[in-house]
């Protein structure tokens, strides 16, 4: 059985594609709305709760795993180190699909500046003198918040109930709340720019599919700072960035260990 963890819009296509071979599939998403979106495809198992590494070892051993493909987000950065620790306890192949970075086309650009992690931002904010918009995501709040920087930060968060009570517990006001689903078009950026008259905008390295081109170019145009933070980068053995090359070699690594069986 073909594993898959999916966690960005990609995996649709991924599994789309798989399903002209196969429906011996076994999916794990982190949330039970990641798995609703797959309600359309073939597969044998769905799994939407999330898994520390002794859940993915054990589910991998029940349902007989002998590929893994890690399609998580490219900042999802436990359960991709938990499923590379799995796939190697368990002998598993274990193969990375990840987005690629958009982010190189626009380093010739002084403000737009990629911060290592969340706690570098402080030294990047504070020379900032206006309002910062923080794309980061909802899930990265308190880091945003534990900076206690002066400026007003506006956070651009999934308009889900579950999500604003976080925000509004942790005590962002109303005001600087902005819900909305993601991606937006860059001219809706150039508008949350301009309507805050903001001076800095915080964002990740979430590829096209992401909408981070848009962002930067949001930013560029509009003469602000893009802080990016960076991806944790890590040497995999085996990564594609292409959904279509990906299946391919899957597809031939199962048709390989059928002719040795």
């Amino acid at each position: 059985m073909i594993g898959l963890i999916l966690g960005t819009s990609e995996g649709k296509s991924i599994l789309s594609l798989l399903n002209k071979f196969t429906e011996d599939i076994l999916i794990s998403t982190a949330t039970e709305y990641g798995g609703e979106l797959l309600q359309n495809y073939k597969y044998a198992y769905l799994n939407t709760k999330p898994l520390n590494l002794e859940g993915l070892k054990e589910l991998f051993k029940e349902k007989g795993i002998r590929i893994l493909v890690d399609a998580s987000h490219p900042y999802a950065v436990e359960i991709t180190d938990n499923a590379i620790k799995a796939c190697s306890e368990l002998n598993i192949e274990y193969v990375r699909y990840e987005r690629a970075s958009c982010v190189d086309k626009f380093k010739d650009h002084e403000k737009v500046i990629e911060v290592e992690n969340y706690e570098g931002l402080y030294d990047k904010l504070k020379y900032i003198k206006g309002t910062v918009l923080n794309t980061s995501g909802s899930r990265n709040l308190d880091k945003i918040l534990s900076l206690g920087v002066e400026n007003r930060i506006v956070h651009r968060v999934l308009p889900s109930i579950k999500v604003m009570n976080e925000c509004l517990s942790k005590g962002v006001k109303i005001d600087d709340i902005i819900a909305i689903k993601g991606p937006i078009s860059y001219n809706l950026n150039c508008a949350f720019i301009k309507e805050y008259e903001a001076k800095a905008m915080i964002l990740k390295d979430s590829g096209i599919q992401g909408g981070t081109e848009e962002k930067i170019k949001a930013c560029v145009d509009n003469d602000i700072y893009a802080f990016i933070i960076e991806r944790n980068t890590r040497n995999y053995k085996t990564i594609f960035y292409n959904e279509e090359n990906l299946v391919q070699y899957i597809v031939e690594k199962l048709k390989s260990t059928k002719t040795k069986m």
